[in-house]
Order: C-alpha cells, then structure tokens, then sequence
C-alpha cells in the first residue's frame, strides 16, 4: 500500500476508458492528482480522486477516500504483468457480472471496504477505529505499508534491551532469548532435516513445537479468517484473535482442495508436511520474499531429487516436459481475475476420487480434453492399483454433503481420528452436528477437551442444535479457556442457558467470556453480521429491546442482510408483533427473492396471522428454492397436514427422505402421518428407519413391537 503519485501509479491516467457492461469510466490527471469518473454511491457518474495504490504485481488496485473515514477499493483494476501475457490493461474484478450501486460488491459497498476488508494484512499495527454511533472511521497505521512490527509486534522492547547492551556492558545478561520481541521465531532454531535413502523424504531431527508460533503469525494475513479485535500478539494462537473459517463446503472441496479464495493456512494445515514439522520459512524466505530455492528445488531440500523428479516417479518422459512437484503437487487457480494462487495442501494427484466424488484432480488440470476415468487408469498403471493418500476426509465430507446413510458414522470415525488433521476434525463435528444424536455426543465431549482450539471451537458449533438444558454442564469449561475465540463461541453457545438456574460463581464466569463476545461484535459494529450477532446474543439472553436495536442496526448497515431480518420478525413474534415480523421478512424477500430462509421465516409468520392460504404458498417456496435444507420440506409437510392434505405432505415427505435418509424430523412426521391415516405397514417400515437412527424416541420401540405382532392392525 502505497500514496498514489507518479512514482507509484502503475495504470494508464491518459485519459484511459474502460468499458463494463455499458458503463464507460475514465481515468485520467489533473494537477498532478490522478483521477477517475466513474458511478458513485448513488449510480451517477462521478469524479473521483485516487488516494492509494494498492498491490503491485501481478495487479494493482487504487483505493478512494470518502468524507467518513472509508476507503473503498476501485473493482476496476490495472494488469501489471507484461504486455505479452496479456497484461498492460484496464479490467473489472467481475468481468461477468454487472454490479449497481444497490449491490454490497459495487465498489462503495461493504464488500469493497478497505477498513474492513483489507486493511489488517497490508499495513503495520492497523487500528480501525470504527465509531458505531457516528457510521465513521477513523483507521490508523504505525506504517502504511507492511513493515517489522507487522510480525514480530511492537519494537520499543527490542530497543531498550539492544540499549541495555550498550549500557551496561560487559554486566549485560543475554537471557532473554526473544531479545525484547514479542514472540521468538524458533521454529527451525537446532533443527535438522535428513533424507531416508530409502523412501525419499526427510525427517525432522525433533518434533514440531506445540504452539507452531511461525504458522500461526503467517496465519493472520495467509488464512480466511475474521479479526475479533485489533489487540494481536505473535506468538499466541491465531484463534485468539481471529475467527479462522474451517473446511466449508464453499470455500473448499470435499478433499480440502482450496476453491474460493482461502490463502494458505487452511490449505497448508491439512498437509502432511504441516504435521511432519515443515514451516513457512522452510520453504519461504519471510524477509526477501521469495524461495529459499528455484522451482522443484525447493522440495529438493527434503525430497530426493533423483527419486522424485525422475520420469518413473512422474512419468512424463516426453521430451520438453514441463513437469515439476508443484504442477503436481500444488494445483493453481486465478483469483482477482489475473492473480494465480497455488494450493498448499501439498496433496497426492487422485483422479480416482475425482470419479468417485467429483473432486478436482491435478492430472485432469492439464489434460483436460481426458476424462477422470482415463486420468484414474494411467495412475494406476504406473503406481499400482493401491492408492497413497495423505488424508482420508473426502468420503466423510462428500457423504455429508450428498447426505448419504451413512454420513453421520464416517463423520465420527473422522473426528474421533487423531491422525486426520485439526482442522479436518473441527470441520467434521460442525457437519456432524444436523443428525446429531444421543451416541454423538461422547464424540463432542472429545472435541471440547481437544488440545487444538479449531476443533473446541468446531465442537461448540457443531452442538447448536443441542437443548439448552444439556449445554452447561458439557461446555462451562470453556469459558475459561486460554484461547479468546473458544471463550467467544463458548458464550455464544451458552448465551440460552437462563442466568437464574446458575451460581453466582457461574453467572461471573458466563459474563466475562460473554464480555469478550460482545466486545468482538462491537468490534466488528460496521458489519451488519456482527450486528445481527449481538441481536441473536440479546435475544437468547431475553433481551428483546436490545436484539431489536441490533437487527435494526444491521438492516441499516445492509438492507440485504436477511439474517437480520428474520431474527427481527422472531423478536417481533415473542411480542405478538407478527404484522411487522410479516412487513420486514417482506421488504427483505424484495431484496433477495431466491433466498429460502426469508420465505420459510415468512410463512411461519403468515401461519400465525391465520393467512392459510399465503401460508402454503411461501412454505413451498422455500422447500422449492432450498431442497438441500431438509426442514423446510418437513415444515411445509406438517403445513399440508393440518390443512387436511396428507396424501400431499406425505409425497412431500417421502421426496424428502429420498434426499435426506437420515433427516429425523422426516421420518417422525411419516410414522405419524402413516399412523393417524390407518397406514399399519408403512408406519412399521418408517418407524423402524427411526429407531435405526435414534433408538431413545419415546414410545417408538412399543410401537414397533404392536405391529410387527399384529401388522394387519391399526397402528
């Protein structure tokens, strides 16, 4: 990040312009200021000034000023590469899309804000400075740019006790072995690689330390993540500071391949190279930037050259051959339109699971006129028919996202596996938690005592559908916890809990992690998540008043925030205020019609207000738009039901189960459907899918046992 001036700007101001989808701006100088016309908040055509270039190579990006504090980053962007490769030129982030002023990706929304977006991983002991009550900024930096501090924290300490030498040598002491810093970077401190003749690959003279302070400091700029404060200390965990996403099914595939743009902490921590010991700075030099070693010769310093970079491990001889490890090993893909970012999952090449799951497969990246099949076969004929895998979570992952039978076991056998990656675990107990049962929860209370904060934190969240009367005694411990970001989501799992049923010693206890949280959404107060946050927060703690406030502020801060909107309309129907529970869910389904969480909140609404009818209706929208969600289907089932329709919410159901085989909600609905319409046999077959999935529902096993006696009988 740098002020824009003529030594910095790098894109074209000679009165440049550059068309999008009918929209012509120009960029161009004017008194030594560079300047673009192009539309502004409110979709006119306007000129603005560049305040500051943002990036360098292979693109660079120029940041506005406004009034309040904001900088709001231009989606139209320079290519910096080289002419012949395509570069030299104007272009839009969103080459396919044509983006209004209305939209939060419009370059003056939220999802173009610099304070927010941006600002922590490119410039040095950023301060936000978000005032909620004013709607204004007033961001700060030690350093515009990246700079020591940026990683090893506030430099003063250092300097007193490089000082202290000079003053009280030759009685100066050297123990301190951080030298004043922070952290201390001992990483690869007496640490030794060497390469077993006969497998390859190094081994580490000594374990990896426990706090792997060198990921964890990489982490807060190469990682998806959120900041729950601006008070970051190296050396701590990244999950003290930071809200790290897991292995989500959007922004990775089944296998943990990296699809939206997700950095390099994510993707590195599922690696076995991670878990063997590897740092960052074993590959990268931190200071230059740049590999310790050109090309494959950076894995040559662990990985021997002569039986990993010969054609009989590769198996490409043809002369010319571009092969390297990383081609292989490290899959690429552009982001920003022009940036190519490689995956540091550092994963065998398995285009059989690209046949099995439909997984992406580094062999069929460059072959792509092959199918995975063909992939698979020439694999296999050089390799033999037993696959080496690094890890083992696509077929638990892609059962759970296919909702097959057996989603659920593959799920616990992965959580409960030591040697599946941290944040594999964390992520299989948050997508254990929708067919949570009674057996599970030995597994979450493994999860809660894990010595990693991902999967304490992927254990809490994993438990939301949990009673509120069963959360306290099996999560309590952690808000106590040493991590800030357990502490966090362990108040929020715990905010249902009523104070009136704890200890004063507990309620304390509750209300300094409930501090933290609170402290993280005001945090974060320009974001209308955040907000809705505090209003869920208020409302579980029976707060309706202040809940509302929250939603409100969310709404204001993004109209388009349906969160916000239907945990309003919930606040509004705990009042007996459904007509404006029904008014908002309206206003907000008008900004975001495809969206099945609004009009399956609506028609809850209208079913209070006694609109049958319009009822039906916008509950069959939402299980049409969403079939992936199953509750929605259910919900609208019951709603057919009681309007006398059983035939079609027992269709309605039974499509349900095809595509959720273990949604227990379904299955409840069809045995009592089956049995209230006479149905003795389907009620037994239905009934007894229930009780394979959850053998503690009351009554379901004297059920099973009347009609296997007497089938031909009424349930």
């Amino acid at each position: 990040m740098q002020i824009a001036d003529a030594r910095t700007v790098l894109g074209n101001f000679d009165d440049a312009a550059f068309d999008h989808h009918g929209l012509t701006s120009r960029f161009f100088r004017r008194d030594g200021k560079f300047l673009v016309e192009t539309d502004g908040r409110d979709g006119t055509p306007q000129t603005f000034g560049i305040k500051y270039v943002f990036g360098v190579y292979p693109l660079q990006q120029y940041l506005i000023e406004f009034p309040d504090g904001r900088l709001q980053a231009l989606s139209i962007a320079w290519d910096s590469r080289a002419r012949e490769l395509g570069g030299q030129r104007w272009f839009h982030l969103y080459p396919d899309e044509k983006i209004t002023a209305a939209d939060p990706l419009h370059w003056t929304g939220l999802q173009q804000n610099w304070n927010f977006m941006c600002a922590e991983c490119h410039s040095t002991d950023l301060r936000k400075n978000y005032d909620a009550a004013t709607d204004r900024f007033s961001t700060t930096w030690s350093d515009l740019n990246v700079g020591c501090e940026a990683c090893h924290g506030p430099g003063s300490r250092h300097v007193a006790w490089a000082s202290d030498r000079k003053r009280f040598w030759p009685f100066w002491r050297a123990d301190d072995p951080q030298k004043g810093l922070a952290a201390r970077f001992n990483d690869r401190v007496g640490v030794s690689w060497s390469i077993d003749p006969a497998s390859g690959n190094a081994r580490r003279s000594k374990p990896p330390a426990t706090g792997r302070v060198e990921v964890e400091v990489c982490g807060r700029c190469h990682a998806r993540r959120g900041a729950l404060t601006d008070a970051w200390t190296p050396g701590k965990s990244l999950s003290d500071t930071h809200a790290v996403a897991l292995l989500e099914q959007w922004l990775f595939e089944a296998d943990g391949q990296m699809r939206e743009e997700v950095y390099n902490y994510q993707s590195f921590r599922q690696s076995r190279m991670y878990a063997a010991g590897v740092t960052c700075s074993d590959c990268h030099d931190p200071h230059s930037q740049k590999l310790r070693a050109e090309g494959s010769a950076v894995c040559g310093q662990c990985h021997d050259a002569g039986k990993y970079q010969a054609p009989a491990h590769h198996f490409h001889e043809r002369e010319g051959s571009t092969v390297t490890c990383i081609s292989c090993h490290m899959p690429a893909r552009t982001y920003m339109a022009v940036d190519t970012r490689h995956d540091h999952g550092f994963r065998i090449p398995r285009p059989d699971l690209s046949v099995r799951l439909g997984t992406p497969n580094t062999c069929n990246g460059c072959h792509r006129d092959k199918s995975f099949g063909w992939a698979a076969e020439a694999v296999e004929k050089h390799h033999g028919p037993v696959r080496k895998t690094a890890r083992g979570f696509a077929e638990a992952f892609h059962a759970a996202r296919t909702h097959q039978p057996d989603a659920a076991a593959r799920l616990e056998r992965l959580a409960r596996n030591p040697d599946e990656p941290a944040i594999a675990r964390a992520t299989a107990l948050v997508e254990l938690g929708p067919s949570l049962s009674p057996g599970a929860i030995n597994v979450y209370r493994g999860g809660l005592a894990d010595p990693d904060p991902l999967v304490r934190i992927g254990a809490l969240r994993g438990l939301a559908a949990l009673a509120a009367g069963q959360r306290w005694n099996l999560a309590s411990a952690l808000l106590d916890d040493k991590v800030r970001g357990v502490r966090i989501e362990a108040a929020a799992f715990l905010a249902p809990v009523p104070p009136s049923q704890l200890s004063a010693d507990d309620r304390r206890r509750f209300d300094r992690a409930a501090d933290d949280y609170v402290a993280a959404q005001r945090f974060n107060a320009d974001r209308p998540e955040a907000r809705s946050n505090l209003g869920n927060f208020y409302a579980q703690r029976g707060r309706p008043a202040e809940a509302e406030r929250e939603y409100l502020a969310a709404l204001r801060l993004d109209p388009r925030f349906a969160a916000a909107a239907i945990g309003l309309a919930d606040v509004y129907r705990l009042q007996r205020r459904d007509r404006e529970g029904e008014a908002v869910l309206r206003q907000s389904a008008s900004f975001a019609p495809q969206d099945a969480a609004i009009y399956h909140a609506l028609g809850l609404a209208l079913v209070r207000l006694k609109k049958s009818e319009a009822a039906m209706e916008t509950l069959k929208t939402a299980a049409d738009l969403d079939p992936a969600q199953p509750h929605y289907a259910y919900v609208y089932a019951i709603a057919l039901n009681s309007g006398s329709r059983s035939a079609e919410a027992l269709r309605v159901l039974e499509a349900n189960l095809a595509r959720h085989p273990q949604h227990a909600e379904t299955l409840s609905a069809l045995v009592s459907i089956n049995r209230e319409n006479g149905r003795g046999a389907d009620t037994l077959r239905y009934a007894e899918k229930l009780y394979a999935l959850n053998p503690a529902v009351p009554g379901l096993r004297t059920l099973i046992d009347r009609l296997r006696r007497s089938p031909g009988a009424s349930p």
